[in-house]
């Protein structure tokens, strides 16, 4: 027995006829009065008498229409309700991203994306091993770096900007005029990124390479903002990172015209097809969000 079945054996009975029942739904007299008796078949039941003048439902089919019709009912309802659900972001969001970028950012998107739609949970892992999205059944996750050739799609959702700082007090400060300055001096280097020991800075017209020595090695960049503010060294950091120490004059930007390239950032999710509003409407708000962090 089929949905189809059961609203043609509705139409007829609510036309009273097989002829207005075949008009109004777009078909042949003949298939209609087919169905019914199909349907009847299938039941092994009859539910309409039949004459030449005359169409009536038996006891049968009139208990039968009245279940049809609850039937039909609860079908509709669940298209539509399927068919706000997909407009509208609900349910669980799963998403993964490295631990870092999740303090740096991730956490407060979260809570503002929750906030915005209170009908979406999120479960959020942040880990730096590499997960398996598909394996381990994530939605999304965010990733900071190059993406190398995958199977899942991923979006730019913006890039991350890194600036050099020093405490205001270093004794050495005077001498930063020049990014080869930084060679002789003590860094303070995050070993987990892509920038890593050797600092490749730009001007927007050429390039400079520094490997000076490495005080600190450490693969947390608030590890190494919190080394700068204690005057350890010079700093390579994300804005979004040494902002909050600039404003309370513990971290000077230095050789501002001086930065190395800046890390993409991306939304990375298994398939593009049939995109869930969830992941969607995350997406954009991560992106929008983006603008802050540049």
């Amino acid at each position: 027995m089929e949905l189809k079945q059961l609203q043609v054996l509705v139409k007829v009975i609510q036309t009273g006829s097989f002829t207005q029942a075949a008009t109004q739904l777009g078909s042949q007299k003949a298939q209609v009065s087919r169905v019914v008796s199909q349907l009847e078949t299938d039941l092994g039941v009859r539910l309409l008498s039949r004459t030449t003048r005359s169409l009536s439902m038996t006891e049968a089919g009139k208990q039968f229409y009245q279940k049809a019709l609850e039937i039909i009912r609860l079908a509709d309802e669940a298209q539509a309700s399927m068919a706000q659900t997909l407009k509208k972001p609900t349910g669980l969001l799963r998403l993964t991203c490295g631990v870092e970028f999740g303090q740096i950012a991730v956490t407060d998107w979260i809570n503002g994306f929750l906030n915005q739609f209170p009908e979406v949970r999120i479960e959020a892992e942040f880990t730096n091993r590499l997960v398996d999205l598909v394996a381990e059944s994530y939605d999304l996750a965010i990733r900071v770096g190059q993406m190398p050739d995958s199977s899942l799609t991923a979006r730019q959702l913006g890039r991350l900007t890194y600036q050099l700082y020093v405490h205001p007090k270093v004794p050495f400060l005077e001498n930063l005029k020049h990014p080869q300055a930084l060679s002789d001096l003590p860094l303070l280097v995050f070993s987990g990124g892509s920038h890593g020991a050797e600092w490749v800075l730009s001007d927007g017209e050429k390039n400079i390479s520094i490997a000076g020595t490495a005080r600190l090695k450490v693969n947390n960049s608030f590890a190494v903002a919190k080394a700068a503010v204690q005057g350890m060294g010079v700093a390579l950091l994300p804005r979004k990172v040494a902002d909050p120490y600039c404003q309370q004059g513990l971290l000077l930007p230095i050789l501002q015209q001086w930065a190395p390239k800046p890390v993409p950032v991306f939304a990375v999710y298994p398939s593009k097809t049939y995109l869930s509003p969830k992941i969607s409407a995350f997406v954009e708000f991560a992106a929008q969000a983006f603008t802050n962090l540049e």
